[in-house]
């Protein structure tokens, strides 16, 4: 879907604050999975926002400082490897979600969360499929969600360089698999995921 297909939501309501959720990190053998949650200022447009996934990591950048500028209110969050492993991925991206919409400096009158789950949340929310390429508040908080967790991978790589988090961010690519299988696990894995599971009983 294209940039040019993406709306600001609107509830209808005077002095309405709708704000976008979105997680990155889901998928990675390593590292914290972060949450952002948005709420735009309508009077004062960003050009450009998409799915983060959709978008160069300079682009990315770009729009993540536009975003912190003009937005009426932002936050980033994020669940721990240890919470992950003890409550599963699906529940720690939750707990993210929730810790980002809880976080921001403004309460918002409705949430739009990208995907078909909602955090447990104490207002009106509503889960959106696809919300990352068709809703502007989710495809900003996945821009800043995804900007803030490249940036923590490449904080933890100069910590265990061995692993190559600096290219694949903790996702299960073949350098990162065959790293395992020569350096064993480090104390970010995720521990309750397959293919570092496998590994428990080897080191």
């Amino acid at each position: 879907m294209s940039t040019a297909q993406l709306c600001l939501f609107t509830s209808g309501q005077p002095g309405a604050l709708v704000c976008g959720v979105d997680e990155a990190g889901r998928g990675p053998l390593a590292g914290a999975v972060f949450a952002a949650a948005v709420i735009l200022d309508e009077r004062r447009p960003i050009l450009g926002l998409n799915d983060s996934k959709k978008l160069s990591a300079k682009k990315r950048e770009q729009l993540t400082l536009e975003i912190k500028e003009k937005s009426l209110a932002w936050s980033v969050a994020r669940a721990e490897v240890e919470e992950i492993d003890r409550i599963n991925i699906l529940q720690a991206s939750m707990l993210a979600m929730r810790r980002a919409v809880e976080s921001l400096t403004l309460k918002p009158t409705e949430v739009l969360v990208d995907g078909n789950r909602c955090p447990d949340l104490m207002l009106p929310t509503r889960a959106i499929v696809g919300g990352d390429a068709s809703v502007s508040q989710i495809a900003a908080a996945s821009i800043l969600a995804k900007t803030a967790r490249d940036a923590d991978m490449l904080l933890l790589h100069g910590i265990y360089p061995h692993y190559g988090f600096d290219r694949h961010k903790g996702y299960p690519t073949a350098a990162h698999l065959a790293a395992l299988q020569q350096h064993g696990i480090s104390p970010i894995h995720r521990r309750s995921f397959g293919p570092v599971r496998v590994l428990l009983d080897v080191y």
